[in-house]
């Protein structure tokens, strides 16, 4: 504890030679922040054990933090708020089909004027840095979702504007723009919350590593200034995880993000083929299971590998499923590779959505 000294002043005639000095009286300073945030939680925790939580606040907390699955083909690993799902694959490998599907499926209801659709009817954030989010095609997949349990050819249009009013958009044209998002998002997602009477279940961030190469060329341009942190690579993700990390404190919510790897990094283009056959022979298991024999090179910064908890690889097959005589539908393989799961996946996108093949 700090202290400070105060002389106590004292009228005397006068001091003769070798009088000692009055001594000095010790006044504690006020109380440290820290010492003061601590009490506050100590108070904070004898409320929670009081019993101040309501069985609806509880049962909705529960509800929140217990595992759940998603639609194919993310339906092989239970997942729960707090995970970082990342679905890694090169162009056009219908990573962001995935994230509207899984989006359709949360901002649906679980029933609607006694119409089941089995929906999480929760709140979705997406962020796109990529910056070529079709939302036609949200929009398309949302009215075949509603339509599709009344067998109707119209959709209920009071339900299409609800579910589009659960689905929150941002775009974000360089990593400055990305971080204030994060650190202003936290008062968003309240005020919707407010708006709408329930919470966030899905964060999504598509792609991740969009704006890599720019970050990493201003390493050598400084801010302005001795004490001002330069803007790199590293700095930015080290902000964007902390900010994320902070969001899902206040926030529980599942987080998924996509990002585009390069087939063939370090080869040519003979040996690029050469790598993909050789994939298609032995499978994605076990080029997994070693990580120099892995399809891409990995180029992310290491806090935001470790912050990742779950890893899909999601590729373009040479298979195609007919459709009519003139006209075929793209083949797609996904697999786990954190958890390593040896099952393959296979799917094709259609009108209304992402279908298992079998």
């Amino acid at each position: 504890m700090l202290f400070f000294q105060e002389k106590k002043k004292k009228k005397r005639k006068g001091n003769r030679e070798g009088e000692k000095e009055p001594k000095a009286t010790i006044v504690p300073l006020p109380l440290p922040l820290k010492i003061l945030a601590l009490r506050t939680m100590q108070m904070a925790a004898k409320g929670w054990i009081d019993g101040d939580e309501s069985a609806a606040k509880m049962l909705g907390r529960v509800a929140t933090e217990r595992p759940f699955l998603l639609l194919p083909p993310l339906h092989r690993v239970p997942l729960r708020v707090g995970n970082v799902v990342e679905l890694v694959g090169p162009s056009a490998s219908a990573k962001t089909h995935i994230l509207i599907q899984a989006a359709v499926n949360c901002i649906l209801p679980k029933e609607w004027n006694g119409v089941h659709y089995g929906g999480l009817e929760r709140l979705v954030m997406f962020i796109d840095l990529d910056c070529r989010f079709d939302i036609l095609r949200l929009s398309e997949i949302l009215k075949h979702q509603i339509t599709e349990p009344n067998g109707s050819m119209y959709y209920d249009e009071e339900l299409y504007a609800l579910c589009m009013r659960r689905f929150l958009y941002v775009r974000c044209y360089d990593s400055l723009e990305f971080l204030a998002t994060l650190k202003t998002l936290h008062y968003r997602l309240q005020k919707e919350k407010e708006v709408h009477h329930v919470g966030i279940q899905l964060l999504m961030i598509d792609s991740i590593g969009p704006f890599h190469w720019v970050d990493r060329g201003s390493t050598f341009f400084p801010l302005g200034g001795n004490k001002r942190k330069c803007l790199s690579l590293q700095s930015v993700f080290d902000a964007v995880v902390q900010d994320i990390k902070k969001l899902l404190l206040v926030h529980p919510m599942l987080v998924m993000a996509t990002k585009e790897i390069i087939l063939g990094n370090a080869y040519g283009g003979d040996e690029v083929k050469q790598n993909k056959s050789l994939l298609d022979a032995s499978g994605l298991r076990n080029l997994a299971s070693n990580t120099q024999q892995l399809p891409y090179r990995e180029y992310m910064p290491s806090v935001w590998q470790s912050f990742v908890t779950h890893k899909i690889l999601v590729r373009a097959s040479d298979d195609h499923m007919p459709i009519r005589h003139y006209e075929e539908h793209s083949v797609y393989l996904s697999e786990w590779l954190l958890p390593s799961i040896s099952f393959r996946d296979k799917f094709t996108v259609k009108d209304a959505g992402i279908v298992i093949v079998t």
